[in-house]
């Protein structure tokens, strides 16, 4: 009977160092995650970029409030394609003060030919192929487009998508914000 009271407290010693080793993991984790997302922030904040008109500019003047990135280029067919619907929920939510941001991961030229055929009313930036980079710091590392991040007002990551949005689930993270 003793022998198997020794061998129990062994068993519990042991679960208990694994799942603290676990839990520690997980919160290592968790952490690394939100700082690599604070990172990703601040570094959008600090890109030099320039709008669809060719003049140099951070976009750092979005720092404090909620935006919405959109990765896109004029190639993607998925980005030309969610373009109009990012458009309109731009207006429907520029009201609860949330700015949605395209970044075009393409040439000016190309950007620029692309907004004549396609109007948006939200501000456009040239990221070139460069802003690719800057998509993978936010944890898109297949690379790909669109991919859209959702940032809050304390500059934290809500929400990423690689690929098309869904409408639904984008409405449901912007009306938690």
């Amino acid at each position: 009977m003793n022998s198997k009271r020794i061998l129990a407290a062994v068993v519990v010693a042991i679960a208990a160092t694994g799942g603290g080793f676990y839990a520690g993991h997980l919160m290592t984790g968790g952490a690394s995650e939100a700082a690599t997302s604070a990172n990703a922030v601040d570094q959008l904040w600090r890109a030099s970029l320039q709008n669809a008109q060719g003049t140099p500019q951070t976009i750092a003047s979005f720092r404090g409030r909620p935006v919405v990135v959109n990765f896109w280029a004029s190639w993607c067919g998925p980005c030309v394609k969610e373009m109009p619907a990012l458009a309109a929920m731009h207006r429907e939510y520029a009201g609860k003060g949330i700015t949605f941001i395209g970044l075009g991961v393409d040439s000016e030229k190309n950007v620029n030919e692309f907004l004549k055929k396609v109007p948006v009313d939200y501000p456009v930036y040239i990221a070139g192929f460069g802003g690719a980079d800057l998509a993978r710091s936010f944890g898109n590392n297949a690379g790909g487009l669109p991919f859209t991040v959702v940032i809050d007002a304390k500059g934290v990551v809500r929400s990423t998508k690689l690929g098309e949005v869904d409408l639904k689930e984008l409405k449901q993270t912007l009306d938690a914000l």
